[in-house]
Parts: C-alpha cells; sequence; structure tokens
C-alpha cells in the first residue's frame, strides 16, 4: 500500500532552529493552505481550548532514522527503547503529534501556544482536543520518562 499526504497548512513563527526542551509558551501560527481550503474549514474551531496537531518531521533525512533501540536523547543512564517507545523524530515515517493550547482563529490562521514544531514544518492535520479522549484509567510511564519531560515544557 502506497500512501500520499498533502499539507494542510504550515507552521509560521515559533522556534527556527530544534532544540528538546522548553517548548511552554512558544507561540506559532498554523497557517492553513488558502489553494485548498476556504476560511470555513475552522468554523466552530475557536470553541474549543486545545488541539491535536499531526506534522511532518521535515528536517529528517532518511538515512538519520534508527531503528535500533537506543537510549532516549542518547542518555547512557536510561535504558535502550525501540523507535515506537519513542516519541522523538527519528521515526519511520517522520509524523509528529502535539497537544497545544489554542489562542485564536482568525480565518485560516490557528494561533497556537506550546506547539513543539518548527517554523515552516507541514501540518498534516489539526483536531480539537476533547477531554474524552484523555485516558481513562492511570497513565503509567517509566522513571526516565519522568525526567526526560520534567524540563520538556518547562
Amino acid at each position: 500500500m502506497h500512501v500520499e499526504m498533502q499539507p494542510v497548512g504550515h507552521v509560521e513563527g515559533g522556534r527556527t532552529e530544534w532544540f528538546e526542551d522548553a517548548w511552554d509558551g512558544v507561540e506559532a501560527v498554523i497557517r492553513l493552505d488558502a489553494d485548498r481550503f476556504a476560511p470555513t474549514v475552522t468554523q466552530g474551531l475557536a470553541d474549543f481550548s486545545h488541539l491535536e496537531v499531526v506534522f511532518l518531521f521535515d528536517r529528517i533525512e532518511e538515512h538519520e532514522i534508527n531503528l535500533e533501540p537506543r537510549p532516549a536523547r542518547g542518555n547512557p543512564a536510561w535504558p535502550p527503547i525501540g523507535v515506537f517507545a519513542h516519541r522523538g523524530p527519528f521515526r519511520p515515517n517522520r509524523i509528529g503529534v502535539s497537544r497545544c493550547r489554542l489562542l485564536g482563529v482568525d480565518g485560516l490562521a490557528i494561533r497556537v501556544s506550546d506547539l513543539d514544531a518548527l517554523a515552516g514544518t507541514p501540518v498534516l492535520d489539526v483536531k480539537p482536543y476533547l477531554r474524552e479522549f484523555a485516558p481513562r484509567h492511570e497513565v503509567a510511564q517509566p522513571e526516565w520518562a519522568d525526567d526526560l519531560m520534567r524540563a520538556y515544557y518547562g
């Protein structure tokens, strides 16, 4: 099966260089493609407080993808884990998913905060976040993940 996608838009503003932590308060605009969409595609979106954004890690080259188990961020204090236990950009299809705050909507311009994607990043989809999609049961994660995330939004 061959899957082909066309971005629905791109990230404008926010960070231009990749580093892994301190995404809290980083503001950007998701600019939807005016050649494909009328402003009505965002009708009702402003009623939500958060979004789920699916995007492409477009700055990662095929040869940079590593499927071998490795510690997160190369930290030797953490255990080696497989690619599907990582959330980073070095993934087989280079797809990223982020939950972010919705600050406002103006036609095809969606203002957000805390989106961990760089300026120019192709956006594949935008969905409103509904609290009912949060896990219904207790969330568990290893201690190394707690360490890794401590400064991610801080």
